[in-house]
């Protein structure tokens, strides 16, 4: 399988220090990935890089099957290109409705005359219903979205990224803060995601990386310090002595 994103030799530094050094990494079109690592790894430098938030130092960032350098993309541009990206506090418009909130977030010309013009139709609609239905919000289309819980909320902002229709998205953080049954929700919610696209998790909750069953990137200090299934990276012994504490 050819890789959707393909992270070459990249390397950053702040100050003096390297948050990324010489970091590789890539992963195919339809695939589920973890990413963990202790405080200060790189995760987060590792996605600001692939969004085009922070400027690498050296290295490549090719995306598609074109391997376009994202390198020399702004950051909308790799947002049109494909590449979601969801914090870890949900960022919705609460005084509106979850309905609204997802037909705002559905992937339509964006120039000035398609948003003056615009006119909701019924596939419009069609497709808010169904991405609704996708994240477990059906019940919940027209509850104004600042009533929702803190898992509810996460889940929306999954689904306005859904409704742009990226072919990679990354995810910082899903579970925080969510109880045991909404944990196991957004574990299905990411694993029926990636059937169709990239996603990459960034992510604490060992237990909740396990429930994905996916391969996982452990990084450290801004490498790439083991790969494998979760078994097979917490048994390694530089994981366990870096990331483990043991």
């Amino acid at each position: 399988m050819s890789a959707l994103l393909e992270v070459s030799g990249v390397s950053v530094s702040f100050d003096g220090f390297k948050a990324i050094n010489n970091l590789s990494f890539q992963i195919g079109p339809a695939e589920l990935r973890a990413v963990i690592g202790p405080n200060g790894a790189g995760k987060t430098t590792f996605m600001d890089i692939v969004t085009g938030k922070t400027r690498p130092d050296e290295g490549s960032v090719l995306w598609g099957e074109k391997s376009q350098n994202l390198l020399k993309m702004s950051e909308a541009r790799i947002a049109q290109a494909g590449v979601g990206r969801k914090f870890q506090r949900p960022t919705v418009f609460e005084d509106q409705s979850v309905f609204d909130n997802l037909l705002m977030a559905l992937k339509n010309e964006r120039g000035p005359l398609e948003v003056l013009f615009y006119k909701r139709s019924r596939a419009d609609d069609a497709r808010v219903e169904a991405l609704a239905e996708e994240i477990g919000l059906a019940d919940q289309l027209h509850r104004t979205s600042g009533e929702l819980s803190h898992g509810q909320k996460q889940w929306l902002e999954i689904g306005m990224l859904l409704a742009q229709e990226p072919r990679l998205l990354l995810v910082d953080e899903p579970a925080a803060g969510m109880t045991l049954a909404e944990r196991e929700h957004t574990t299905d919610l990411l694993r029926e995601a990636a059937k169709t696209r990239a996603v990459v998790v960034v992510e604490h909750d060992m237990e909740f990386v396990r429930r994905l069953g996916c391969k996982v990137t452990v990084l450290h200090e801004g490498s790439v310090l083991a790969e494998g299934s979760i078994d097979h990276v917490t048994q390694d012994p530089q994981v366990i002595e870096v990331y483990l504490g043991r």
